[in-house]
């Protein structure tokens, strides 16, 4: 079992292998609710409130697969 709090599930939808890595794509099939903690001036900055439409960019080093 992977101990990563941050898990989003998915369907693979393509496999790329190459010499030593393969890159694995994951269609999001269940509905996420990702939660960002934020700096309250980057509220005010971004003009940001309920209903808004935005991106949410996640920063990680790797993404790790389970099964």
């Amino acid at each position: 079992m992977i101990s990563a709090r941050n898990k989003v599930e998915g369907e693979i939808v393509d496999i790329e292998k190459g010499e030593l890595l393969a890159k694995v794509k994951i269609k999001v099939t269940s509905p996420t609710i990702i939660t960002a903690v934020i700096v309250k001036d980057a509220i005010k900055e971004l003009n940001i409130k309920r209903g808004d439409t935005i991106e949410a960019v996640i920063k990680a080093t790797e993404v790790m697969i389970e099964k």
